[in-house]
């Protein structure tokens, strides 16, 4: 099972990062999803890190359904980091959880020469799970810094007594995927290489 390293930053550097659903109804607001104020911080930080080293950046965009808070077309479903579209920088809108699932992602990251890639966004346990998981499941490394991605809090199941704090479910999130995925500690030890492509 994956532990959480804070000690080193990861040797091996990644070629792209995936930022997940990072939407405006999702992060600002009275519904915004809890710490997303640091999370966006943390987040600006890498994306500006990304794009000075040449690396993919890959935004990540749910089209939600009609009268939902990411409706395409609505206020909420604007991206909150203004993507600076370019061969190294692309909007993939997407319907389903898994970014890869009737999307243009895998053929992306090939195309660029991509091995490894950095998960990021929202919600941990829904979106980021999914897309990390098909990422390693088609044979990508997966990097995911703990305070780079975030979640709601959880609320009891029917005739249970407690529901789970939001960064239980983000750390169980992670656990899910096993020992394949790269948990680290921090979005700084986050090391980025040029796309070769």
């Amino acid at each position: 099972m994956p532990a959480l390293s804070s000690a080193e930053p990861s040797a091996e550097a990644v070629q792209a990062l995936v930022i997940v659903d990072i939407q405006t109804a999702f992060v600002t607001g009275d519904e915004a999803a809890p710490a997303s104020e640091q999370l966006l911080v943390n987040l600006n930080d890498l994306l500006d890190r990304a794009r000075q080293s040449g690396a993919l950046v890959v935004h990540l965009q749910n089209d939600g359904p009609s009268s939902a808070v990411d409706e395409p077309g609505t206020a909420g479903w604007e991206l909150y980091f203004q993507a600076a579209e370019s061969p190294r920088e692309v909007v993939i809108r997407k319907l389903k959880d898994d970014g890869f699932d009737g999307t243009r992602l895998d053929e992306v990251l090939r195309q660029h020469g991509v091995d490894r890639v950095c998960v990021v966004g929202v919600m941990s346990e829904m979106c980021v799970l999914a897309t990390a998981r098909a990422a390693l499941e088609r044979k990508f490394g997966v990097v995911m810094p703990h305070d780079g991605h975030a979640t709601f809090d959880i609320g009891p199941a029917p005739g249970a007594m407690e529901g789970v704090p939001a960064a239980l479910a983000s750390r169980v999130a992670e656990w899910a995927l096993g020992d394949e995925v790269e948990i680290i500690a921090y979005t700084t030890d986050v090391q980025f290489d040029p796309v070769s492509r």
